[in-house]
């Protein structure tokens, strides 16, 4: 699995579109750890390039603050799975807290 997580300044961008930068958070499915986080700068922010551009990164998921209905129907078409609603935190924090089934997330704060 590899997890997708928009940043700014180190912790999760509240809105994906509009981040400065990709952790692309790899995970052993069997023994659920982290095996490597790697950046990468994101293409510019227009519609369904980064569905596309993330999943050519190999990512399976993305953990998002907020998202469009469209782009989330994008994601899917991509095969990348949508969690929305998560809190700034680090990267690290937030792969290994959805690896344990312990992610908190709440409502959807984009609104388009």
């Amino acid at each position: 699995m590899k997890i997708a997580i928009p940043l700014a300044a180190g912790k999760l961008s509240l809105h994906f579109g509009h981040c400065e930068e990709f952790a692309l958070v790899e995970v052993d499915d069997q023994n659920k750890n982290i095996t490597q986080t790697t950046t990468a700068q994101p293409p510019g922010h227009q519609p369904g390039v980064l569905p596309r551009w993330l999943h050519e990164q190999g990512a399976t998921v993305i953990i998002a603050g907020g998202m469009g209905l469209r782009a989330q129907q994008l994601f899917a078409e991509n095969n990348i799975n949508v969690v929305l609603g998560a809190a700034a935190a680090s990267p690290e924090q937030l792969a290994n807290a959805y690896i344990k089934g312990d992610l908190q997330t709440g409502d959807n704060i984009c609104d388009h």
